[in-house]
């Protein structure tokens, strides 16, 4: 028979305590992936493509959130990377500290297509870190003209995917696109930094195709191509607070390239700076037939300092005059504001709408604008385009 008098040890409560304790540090530390556990090497020398992929299979396959931890040094991811999708997890953050390096020669991951490449994901974040895609030998050879140049890797392509974030990452000397988003939604980048040269050819920034619900703010693109491409297929778009240049401007296209191909509506672009750029804002399309459009598209409070062609429509896109000269393009764009557009022009047309001669420009608004060149008023030319202007607007519209 017990003794009535005896009372609960509660010795056997800490242990319960200590227990908890344990199982939830070890659930804790169980949802942590450091890349050198799984033998990758910060002295940028030693291929650690095996351990990221290993990294990345244990946090798609957790139950729980996960956290990737890249630390310091520069780790070489040598061949074509692709972290797939879909995972158990649906909330994967991976922070870099570190530099994630592309191999030197630029043919070994030339011929790929992407570098690195997230396909069919969701919830997954990236902040912080460098990745290099060494890519100043291939832009050499393009340059040069030889044929044997391979294209080039995109650095960083997120294809089918949604609920993505990407912040305070850098990507620098890319073989060729920077940061790219097809077939995805529901997407913010913010604080990213592009640095390449001037000259180094089809470099974009960050492309945008067939994506919805991208929001691209805070960033700061030094390239050789447009900073911010929007292919077909992109709506409900925001950009917002972009410095660009050198490169090509913020341009949607070219668009028109197939005949049955996806439009372009709701983008909005505002609060952004060109500095010494080849072009600021630019609508291009293929002369060539084309079911494609752009439509409910607002350029606001842009900044021009010496740019060849500050606003600019151009629907005879033909290089090479390879299968198109003496063709109309068939995107219909329609719905185009330009607000508070102001600075300098490097050329004396400033604002220039060339149309489609079959679907000419329609609904196209000019408010508060205001670009000079060598101090004295620009000029604008127009081609098939109709529109108003409101407000003060110099050069005098074209339309």
């Amino acid at each position: 028979m017990a003794n009535p008098t005896q009372k609960h040890c509660p010795c056997s409560l800490l242990i319960l305590a200590i227990t908890f304790s344990l199982l939830n540090s070890a659930t804790a530390e169980s949802a942590t992936y450091n890349v050198v556990n799984f033998g990758a090497k910060s002295n940028g020398q030693k291929d650690s493509t095996n351990a990221f992929l290993s990294v990345w299979s244990k946090a798609c396959a957790s139950a729980t959130p996960a956290m990737i931890y890249v630390p310091q040094g520069r780790f070489m991811i040598g061949s074509g990377a692709t972290f797939r999708g879909p995972c158990a997890n649906k909330a994967i953050s991976i922070k870099i500290y570190g530099t994630l390096v592309a191999p030197s020669d630029y043919h070994v991951v030339g011929h790929s297509g992407n570098w690195l490449h997230f396909d069919r994901v969701t919830g997954v974040s990236i902040s912080g870190g460098v990745l290099d895609g060494q890519g100043t030998a291939l832009w050499g050879c393009k340059n040069s003209a030889k044929s044997t140049c391979p294209t080039g890797a995109t650095t960083l392509t997120f294809s089918n995917s949604q609920s993505i974030v990407i912040s305070g990452l850098t990507s620098i000397n890319s073989q060729m696109f920077h940061i790219v988003f097809n077939g995805c939604k529901n997407v913010k980048a913010q604080g990213i930094t592009v640095v390449a040269d001037g000259n180094s050819p089809n470099t974009d920034g960050i492309h945008v195709q067939m994506s919805s619900h991208v929001t691209i703010l805070n960033s700061e693109i030094r390239t050789g191509d447009d900073c911010i491409s929007i292919g077909p297929g992109t709506n409900n778009l925001w950009i917002e607070n972009v410095a660009c240049g050198p490169g090509h401007g913020i341009s949607i296209g070219s668009l028109g390239k197939d005949l049955k191909e996806a439009g372009v509506q709701n983008v909005t672009v505002k609060t952004v700076t060109f500095t010494g750029t080849q072009n600021g804002v630019r609508i291009k399309s293929w002369g060539k037939p084309s079911n494609g459009f752009v439509k409910d598209v607002l350029f606001q409070n842009a900044i021009m300092v010496n740019v060849q062609n500050p606003v600019v429509i151009d629907q005879n896109y033909c290089p090479g005059n390879k299968n198109c000269p003496g063709q109309a393009s068939g995107v219909k764009i329609s719905g185009v504001t330009y607000q508070d557009i102001h600075g300098t022009s490097a050329t004396q047309v400033a604002v220039k709408f060339d149309c489609s001669s079959r679907y000419p420009c329609r609904g196209i608004t000019l408010k508060d604008v205001k670009l000079t060149y060598q101090n004295q008023v620009a000029q604008a030319s127009c081609n098939n385009a109709g529109g108003a202007a409101l407000g003060s607007v110099q050069p005098e519209s074209c339309f």
